[in-house]
C-alpha cells in the first residue's frame, strides 16, 4: 500500500448537510482539504459541494447515505477503506458528526425513536472509526519510514451531556454520548502509539435543528456556542493532539463545576428541576 504526495488532505464529514458537520465542511474546505461529504440529503450535498468548490478549488465528493441503513453505512465505510493505491485519495481526518437526540422520559419514548439514536449516534460511529483507523495507523507507518508526516486521524462529535450524571428527558441521547467519551478516550490512547490522533468535541448548545425548540423557547444567548467556534477549537485541539475539546468559556465552567460537584448533590438537583 502506497501513500502517494500526489494525494491532498483529505477529510470526510458526516451529517455534513447542516449545522456543526456544514461548517466543518467550510472550515476544512478553507484550509485546502478535498472533501467527502456525508448526509441524507443529495440536494443539500450537492449545493454545498458546488459552493465550496467554487469559492475555495478543492474538489467536493458528495455521499448520500443515511446511516442508520445498513447498506448506505457498508457504502461509506468502503470509502474510508480506501488505501491511496487508487484514484480516491485515504481519508487524513474523519469527522464524526452525524447524531440525533429524540427528547422526553425514556419511559414514554417510542422504542423506533431510541433505535434510531443507537444506530447513529453509536454504532455508525463506531463502525466508522473502526474502518479508518487500520488504513491511518498503516499510512502514518509508511510516512515515517519515509521520513515524512500529516496529520491522520479522526474528530468524534460528543457533548457536554455526555458528562451528566443525570439527564432527565434525555436518557438515551447522554447515554451515546457518555459512550462516544469512553470510545474516543481509548481510541486516543491506542492510536497515538502509531503517530494517529483521536479527539472528542464536547460542544454544549449550538443554534441548530436539534435546538430548534430550545431556542424557541427564549434560551439565553450564554447558553450558546457558535459553531464556528465549536469547529475551530476541535480542528486546533485536533491538530496538538488532545483528546478532549470543550469549546466556549462557559461551557469550560460548566465542565469544572461538573468534576468538583459530587454526583449525589447533582442527582437531587435534577430531580428537583425534573419534577
Amino acid at each position: 500500500m502506497s501513500d502517494h504526495h500526489a494525494h491532498p488532505r483529505t477529510a470526510l464529514i458526516t451529517g455534513a448537510s447542516t449545522g456543526i458537520g456544514e461548517e466543518y465542511a467550510r472550515q476544512l474546505a478553507e484550509r485546502g482539504y478535498s472533501l467527502v461529504l456525508v448526509a441524507r440529503s443529495a440536494d443539500r450535498l450537492a449545493a454545498l459541494a458546488a459552493e465550496l468548490t467554487d469559492r475555495y478549488g478543492v474538489p467536493a465528493q458528495c455521499l448520500p447515505a443515511d446511516l442508520t441503513d445498513d447498506k448506505d453505512l457498508a457504502t461509506v465505510e468502503e470509502r474510508l477503506r480506501v488505501t491511496g493505491d487508487t484514484a480516491d485519495a485515504p481519508i487524513d481526518l474523519l469527522v464524526n458528526n452525524a447524531g440525533q437526540a429524540h427528547g422526553g422520559d425514556f419511559a414514554t419514548i417510542p422504542v423506533s425513536a431510541i433505535e434510531d439514536t443507537l444506530a447513529l449516534n453509536i454504532r455508525a460511529l463506531t463502525r466508522l472509526a473502526h474502518a479508518v483507523l487500520p488504513v491511518q495507523i498503516e499510512r502514518a507507518r509508511q510516512l515515517r519510514e519515509a521520513g515524512s508526516s500529516r496529520p491522520l486521524g479522526m474528530i468524534n462529535v460528543a457533548s457536554m451531556a455526555g458528562l451528566l450524571p443525570a439527564a432527565p428527558g434525555g436518557a438515551v441521547y447522554s447515554a451515546s454520548k457518555a459512550y462516544v467519551l469512553s470510545l474516543t478516550d481509548t481510541l486516543a490512547v491506542e492510536a497515538a502509539r502509531h503517530g494517529v490522533r483521536v479527539t472528542a468535541v464536547l460542544p454544549g448548545y449550538v443554534r441548530t435543528d436539534m435546538t430548534r425548540s430550545l431556542q424557541e423557547k427564549g434560551a439565553p444567548d450564554i447558553a450558546f456556542v457558535p459553531r464556528e467556534r465549536v469547529v475551530t477549537d476541535s480542528l486546533r485541539g485536533w491538530a496538538s493532539g488532545r483528546t478532549r475539546v470543550v469549546p466556549g468559556a462557559q461551557y469550560k465552567a460548566v465542565n469544572a463545576l461538573l468534576h468538583a460537584l459530587p454526583p449525589g448533590l447533582f442527582h437531587a438537583v435534577a430531580k428537583r428541576t425534573s419534577a
